[in-house]
């Protein structure tokens, strides 16, 4: 009996009654890989004695080349295991993250700041943490900093001898 090819293993491994996906614009039931998965739920198949994740074989399968170098395949439905062609779509780091929902995308899909002022290549700066910060309220801390610093410098000083201080009887006398 013939060993069978990659590719009959690897559909003997997909479930095509899978849940139908949330996401707008993502049609027709997922392909639930049924084998192997990595640590974080991504689907695994083993073949020529090597371990490649299963969606990137799909992609490449249904293309007939490989995926081009600095591309990923992102999940359209949100489903990790999932190996269904029209649910994959090779792009690159940047779109897979903005398309998630993720705090980086939240953070990154930020068009302006708390205060209101448009995060533009004029008005933004990058921290050294590597956010992005907004320089017209920096500026504006910075100006409120300073005002209060001249307030306390021009505060009223009180009497060094509080008992020669005029008092309300002493004026009136």
């Amino acid at each position: 009996m013939p060993r069978p090819t990659a590719a009959e293993r690897f559909a003997a491994k997909v479930n095509t009654a899978g849940p139908l996906p949330l996401i707008r614009g993502v049609h027709g039931p997922c392909h639930v890989w049924t084998g192997g998965t990595n640590d974080k739920g991504y689907a695994t198949f083993h073949v020529d004695g090597r371990t490649v994740k299963a969606y990137r074989y799909a992609v490449e399968q249904a293309d007939g080349h490989p995926i081009a170098p600095g591309l990923e395949v992102d999940h359209r439905c949100r489903n990790r295991a999932c190996v269904r062609r029209d649910h994959l779509e090779p792009v690159t780091h940047r779109v897979n993250i903005l398309r998630s929902t993720n705090h980086v995308a939240r953070r990154a899909a930020v068009t302006h700041c708390p205060a209101g002022h448009a995060y533009d290549e004029a008005n933004t700066y990058r921290a050294k943490n590597g956010t992005r910060k907004c320089r017209a309220c920096k500026r504006e801390q910075a100006r409120a900093r300073r005002a209060a610093a001249r307030e306390q410098q021009l505060a009223p000083v009180a009497p060094i001898n509080p008992s020669t201080a005029p008092t309300p009887e002493r004026q009136a006398a």
